[in-house]
């Protein structure tokens, strides 16, 4: 198991900063390094990883240190210098605490959590050579098989890290699955749950006194053959846990958009622009940042995303936004290159809470826009009982109820309008220039308003 202690400063830690905290084990401990030089480790005698401490990222979006951390935290620029410290000797997440203390410290800054904060020298007492040495070198994961990677994380809520991120990628090239392991009271952001959809990726809850469950599905789980797998009966079937239970209505709602666009692969072809106009339709602003991993960090660039994406084609790029911290949202996207063109994968949730409505009204007027100047292909809109803060607990939640679906007008072509705009007789889509939208009762998902075929077109 590992430990995560965060120090949040004003100030860059540079190199002799960051070493003059890992001199909180004395002289006796070492320093190396990974990840071509952007983890730092401090290490038993014996070259045994004991704190990894990553490169300092420099968060710029409002609110974001605030959202990850459940604290208040100021919204101005902070330099995020996360450590994990190893659990399998009993002194490592004392050398991280007081890693992060002396970086606060000479900074003027905090740590996360408060209480792991200390500047003291901690001698290391533990006989490591009777201490199995982990069986990877990847410093986010705790336990490495065959068949999955291990990843023991104890912190009230799980973001997609960097740390996360490359244990992902470092997995699915060693066709292996992500297993993350938690206590029961921690929740996900919707980022790392999103990362983990697809079996054999699990969310695994250890619960003290019942054993693992799966912390989206609540099956039953047990190790067996180096992996984390359901407790099938004699038929076959799995179980769920008896702490998995529906959590009670609190009245939060989340707004889903699902949507995907396409592009020529042209030379001039700026991506995001189709989630800057959702975003400004649905809450009034553009995002407010964007990055490849939790904490988001960097400000709202199209250009800067395009480029990106442009790097890594042909493979795919992934990558999280965010909205401002009065409305909570949070969108995931998939960029990649395809014999069709470039095609954009967009999931967007939205938060309200028991006394704000979900601006519904906007949906027609958004996928005019879309349609007409960003190459949407489809947009599926659903409401769901769910937090509006946009974390995940380990918790039956009620599915999503559509309420909206749009067919943009090369789907409307591919399909043939004839047959698309009659799918059924007792529904008629509204005419969005040349794309269909289809309007879907918002409390049991059944078509709504039927009539006839009226014209719609972008304010």
């Amino acid at each position: 198991m590992t430990k995560d202690v965060i120090a949040l400063t004003p100030k860059m830690p540079d190199l002799r900063t960051l070493l003059a905290g890992l001199y909180a084990g004395g002289p006796d401990l070492g320093v190396d390094t990974t990840a071509d030089g952007a983890v730092l480790q401090l290490c038993a005698p014996d070259g045994r990883p004991l704190v990894s401490v990553e490169a300092p990222i420099l968060v710029q979006v409002p609110g974001e240190t605030a959202r990850l951390l459940d604290q208040a935290v100021s919204d101005e620029p902070v330099w995020w210098t996360e450590a994990r410290a190893s659990t399998a000797v009993a002194e490592a997440g004392r050398l991280a605490g007081s890693f992060a203390g002396r970086l606060a410290t000479v900074l003027g800054g905090t740590v996360w959590p408060p209480q792991a904060a200390t500047t003291e020298v901690v001698p290391l007492t533990t006989d490591v050579s009777a201490v199995p040495v982990p069986a990877t070198g990847t410093p986010a994961v705790d336990v490495l098989t065959a068949a999955t990677a291990v990843v023991i994380q104890d912190r009230p809520l799980v973001a997609m890290t960097s740390w996360l991120s490359d244990a992902l990628r470092a997995a699915t090239a060693a066709d292996r699955a992500l297993q993350i392991v938690t206590p029961p009271a921690t929740r996900l952001t919707l980022a790392t749950r999103a990362a983990l959809r697809g079996l054999p990726n699990r969310w695994v809850v250890q619960d003290p006194e019942h054993g693992y469950y799966d912390g989206l599905s609540g099956a039953v789980l047990h190790w067996k053959n180096g992996t984390f797998t359901p407790v099938r009966d004699e038929q076959g079937a799995a179980r769920a846990a008896d702490d998995f239970t529906a959590v009670a209505d609190s009245g939060d709602r989340q707004l889903i958009l699902t949507l995907r666009t396409r592009h020529p692969a042209a030379e001039n072809l700026v991506l995001g622009g189709a989630l800057e106009t959702a975003f400004e339709h649905l809450t009034g602003a553009p995002p407010a940042g964007w990055s490849t991993a939790e904490p988001v960090n960097l400000r709202w660039n199209q250009r800067e995303l395009t480029d990106l994406a442009r790097t890594r084609a042909p493979h795919p790029t992934w990558l999280i936004a965010v909205g401002h911290p009065d409305r909570p949202a949070l969108a995931t996207v998939r960029v990649l290159r395809t014999p069709a063109g470039v095609e954009e994968d967009i999931t967007l949730t939205l938060g309200y809470g028991p006394d704000e409505a979900p601006p519904l009204d906007a949906l027609e007027a958004l996928a005019a826009e879309l349609d007409t100047g960003h190459g949407l292909v489809t947009l599926l809109t659903a409401l769901r009982s769910a937090r509006r803060d946009l974390t995940v607990p380990a918790q039956a939640e009620p599915l999503p109820v559509p309420v909206a679906f749009t067919l943009g007008q090369d789907e409307v072509r591919r399909v043939g309008r004839d047959r698309a705009e009659h799918p059924h007789p007792d529904v008629t889509p509204v005419r969005l220039g040349s794309a269909l939208h289809y309007r879907l009762d918002e409390s049991t998902g059944e078509t709504g308003e039927t009539g006839e075929t009226r014209e719609i077109r972008k304010p």
